[in-house]
């Protein structure tokens, strides 16, 4: 609990105070340190994809509460008011106008389509749950494999670092040695050359680290050029995981397993759905109609109608066979994609297990490397000091040196992000344990007690929040307001264009009208 409240204050410091704007210029960007926990909190608090699915969730909850108050009583009033002819006003007690008023209640006794829809929205909302929470299980994967993105990038450049560093001191040593005359002038150009090629891959590490650490800053919710201070290397956690295991757990707790699965399910609704069409409805309703001379007088008539009506389409010339044909059609659709999206999760463990058990492997096999690498430079930096080597021995060595570091953290970087992505096929839960949320919905219980028996974390975030809500409000009210106000300014501008044209027309009409005068005025005195 304290430590939401930590990440939600980080959250909104980094958000509401990153950038101090000023008249042309911007301040420089504010550093924050991170771990990987904090950075997985933060996507999940502010990344927009997940905002997204909450507002899909809500749109779900409220077209089952649509279907469901659809079974409850409506009541509907009338009013009119109607001139009578004469031979009705007479009728009437001679006067022509009259009141009419009727208020029905009405309740649905049987409508097999209303029943289906229901059961088909409730799939629907079980669906939008688990594909949050699958939408969940991407973005904590998303911002782990770019957090260790910047780690690799951060390892790579003291990788360049060291072999500029190495370059360097090796030049340093040749044009040592030219200058007394014992090596010739090609191995300095050599070694420049090796020089500059290693500070340009320097070069483009950095650059590599700086739009990982942009990519980051986008996932979680931060300015794109905010410094990120992470105190933290990449490592070689043990696991003790086999393929039949992690398989069988995915099986039973891939939320978009499910959420194809609920898919089955709201096609199945749909069968019911289109066979509606066979069944009759039944509805009940009782009505008060009452009529008289005066609003809501009762001097004319005072009437209650009670009953039930039913309908029933007995011929429909085959449009219900082919509507249920058509939703079996999508059953099996939805039923191939099931077992499809089964493989799919089997193919997603196996491979992310193949290659986090590579990497592992790797990670032994460049560690010897990067000893014997530099071992090797050692060997060749002495024997060139001592005449007996070359310029290119020294290169060479240098340059393996440089490959073998490269591939250990590569290899460490592939091991934690394959770890990761095992854990993302897996299912691992973010919010909702999948597998008992399923069971509880079998069981037949209420969509809270569903949610709370599936809950891993106190604090889960499964609908829209009433900020989230009254935020989105807000927003469409500015943007409403904001496209009135270009409205208004291009009407204005428009009008004051309008204006001046008027008044240069009439300029231009003041100044023909006067010149026909003075030409005759001046004919006048030409004459006299």
């Amino acid at each position: 609990m304290k430590k939401q409240r930590v990440y939600k204050k980080l959250t909104a410091l980094v958000l509401g105070g990153l950038l101090t704007i000023s008249t042309g210029s911007v301040s420089a960007a504010n550093t924050v340190q991170l771990n990987l926990n904090d950075a997985v909190q933060m996507a999940l608090e502010n990344n927009r994809t997940i905002k997204g699915a909450l507002a899909d969730v809500d749109v779900a909850k409220w077209n089952l509460s649509n279907y469901r108050r659809q079974t409850g009583v409506t009541l509907s009033v009338s009013s009119a008011v109607n001139h009578a002819n004469d031979t009705l006003a007479i009728s009437h007690g001679g006067d022509n106008t009259y009141y009419t008023n009727g208020a029905t209640a009405s309740i649905p006794l049987y409508n097999f389509s209303l029943r289906s829809g229901i059961e088909a929205a409730g799939y629907a909302l079980n669906s939008a749950d688990v594909t949050l929470e699958n939408t969940k299980q991407a973005i904590r994967y998303q911002a782990t494999a770019d957090y260790y993105n910047i780690l690799n990038y951060k390892n790579q450049i003291k990788v360049q670092e060291d072999t500029v560093r190495a370059y360097q001191e090796h030049l340093d040593n040749v044009n040592a040695q030219y200058r007394v005359g014992t090596v010739a002038k090609s191995d300095v150009l050599s070694s420049q050359v090796n020089l500059a090629n290693a500070q340009q891959a320097l070069t483009n590490a950095q650059n590599n680290y700086d739009i990982a650490v942009a990519t980051l800053n986008n996932v979680i919710g931060l300015p794109t050029d905010t410094v990120l201070e992470i105190d933290d290397e990449l490592k070689h956690p043990s696991y003790n995981l086999n393929l039949e295991d992690c398989t069988n757990y995915a099986l039973n707790n891939r939320a978009d397993g499910a959420a194809a699965y609920y898919a089955v399910k709201q096609a199945e609704a749909g069968i019911n759905k289109a066979k509606s069409g066979w069944y009759p409805t039944v509805t009940a309703s009782a009505t008060k109609s009452i009529e008289g001379g005066n609003e809501f007088g009762t001097d004319h008539s005072n009437v209650w109608y009670f009953g039930a009506t039913a309908n029933w389409n007995v011929f429909d010339n085959g449009a219900t066979s082919a509507s249920v044909n058509s939703a079996e059609a999508t059953l099996a659709k939805a039923q191939e994609t099931l077992h499809a999206q089964d493989e799919t999760i089997q193919l997603d463990v196996r491979t992310a297990l193949l290659n986090l058990q590579a990497a592992e492997k790797n990670i032994a096999t460049t560690e010897t490397a990067v000893a014997q690498a530099e071992e090797d430079l050692k060997i060749a930096h002495v024997r060139y000091s001592a005449g007996v080597g070359t310029n290119l021995d020294v290169m060479d060595a240098t340059e393996k040196m440089t490959t073998a570091r490269t591939n250990y953290n590569a290899a460490l970087y592939s091991y934690n992000v394959n770890k990761a992505a095992l854990d993302k096929a897996m299912g691992i839960p973010v919010d909702i344990d999948v597998a008992k949320y399923k069971a509880s919905q079998m069981e037949g219980n209420r969509l809270k007690k569903v949610r709370e028996d599936a809950k891993v974390t106190e604090n889960a975030v499964l609908e829209l929040t009433p900020e989230a809500k009254k935020a989105s409000k807000n927003e469409a009210k500015a943007m409403r307001k904001a496209e009135r106000d270009v409205r208004n300014a291009a009407k204005a501008k428009n009008n004051e264009e309008n204006r001046v044209t008027e008044t240069e027309q009439r300029e231009e009409s003041d100044t023909a009208s006067e010149k026909p005068a003075s030409t005759e005025a001046v004919a006048n005195e030409m004459a006299q």
